[in-house]
């Protein structure tokens, strides 16, 4: 395994500017709505999942992003992957795809698990739309919001990323980098209120949870530090990097999201995350509301995710 930890005091690069206070408004009225006006976002309730996937369909035609959705069925009803695009250039080199599942576990509404994520993929998107008149890049990058990743279908070919992950393989797709959004909102501040899977136990890792963290297989490594190097760049955002050998399988809970469909498929992909259950106590309960997450914190995610894609010159 291959480890580091980002020191706030190194980074003295010029940040990109985004109006802090307006997106972590939006941040909220986006978890709001998936957590309080939609509410449980189960396979229970296929109903939701549908109000969900059109909420964030409509949100990307608002903005004028292009957008379609890919349905499949499952069971007796349809769910579907909501795809969206932003392109700096007519034929880039670089394609990279941010996603996110945008379902609940049953009997939770879900805000760190995973509104938070959707929330910042959103916000991303929007945020990278306002850089095409002020920036020439060579890339494109992809929004997918992915259904059922939740159980019972985790880790079945019913999951959304794996569907798409399929579909992209088999049709020979190009995606030079896959970033997971999992669980981004929650922060704690006290001693000791941050744990790690064994044995990352024994390493030097910070004791609160205020960082986001990076996590790729070996072969994503170079897109893992290239990431990692970006957020560098935000001093309000540390970050903590992970680089794990044979895909995952020794260290098991770090394969417990979308990303993991893509590693099955050889696509270099990464899981950007607050660590989930290592951090927050409200994991998979019903405890999981908007009120506990950090606004400010995504707000900072949305700023670093910007900082990597507008890295990259026109070539």
């Amino acid at each position: 395994m291959v480890f580091s930890i980002y020191s706030m005091d190194s980074a003295r690069a010029e940040i990109l500017m985004i109006d802090i206070q307006t997106t972590k408004q939006r941040l909220q009225d986006h978890v709001k709505t998936l957590t309080t006006t939609i509410g449980e976002r189960s396979v229970l309730l296929p109903d939701n999942l549908e109000k969900t996937r059109a909420y964030i369909e409509k949100f990307y035609q608002d903005i004028d992003v292009p957008v379609h959705c890919e349905p499949y069925p499952y069971r007796n009803f349809t769910v579907s992957n909501v795809v969206a695009q932003v392109s700096f250039c007519e034929n880039p080199t670089k394609y990279y795809l941010v996603g996110a599942h945008y379902d609940s576990v049953a009997g939770t509404v879900g805000a760190d698990d995973n509104a938070s994520a959707v929330a910042v993929q959103l916000e991303t998107a929007r945020h990278l739309m306002m850089q095409k008149d002020h920036h020439e890049l060579n890339l494109a990058v992809k929004f997918v919001s992915f259904p059922l990743e939740e159980p019972p279908t985790f880790g079945t070919r019913h999951m959304g990323s794996s569907v798409y992950a399929h579909n992209a393989r088999k049709s020979d797709e190009q995606i030079d980098g896959m970033i997971c959004l999992e669980m981004v909102g929650y922060t704690c501040h006290d001693e000791g209120c941050q744990d790690y899977p064994f044995p990352l136990t024994f390493f030097d890792y910070p004791k609160q949870g205020d960082f986001i963290g990076i996590v790729g297989n070996f072969k994503s490594r170079k897109f893992t530090n290239d990431l990692f190097e970006a957020f560098a760049r935000n001093p309000d955002l540390p970050a903590i990097k992970l680089t794990v050998p044979a895909g995952g399988f020794l260290l098991p809970s770090v394969r417990l999201s979308d990303h993991s469909s893509f590693w099955h498929k050889g696509y270099k992909a990464v899981m950007v995350t607050d660590t989930a259950f290592y951090r927050n106590p409200h994991y998979h309960r019903i405890s999981d509301t908007m009120e506990k997450l950090d606004y400010t914190f995504m707000a900072e995610l949305v700023k670093s995710l910007l900082l990597y894609f507008c890295s990259h010159s026109k070539s």
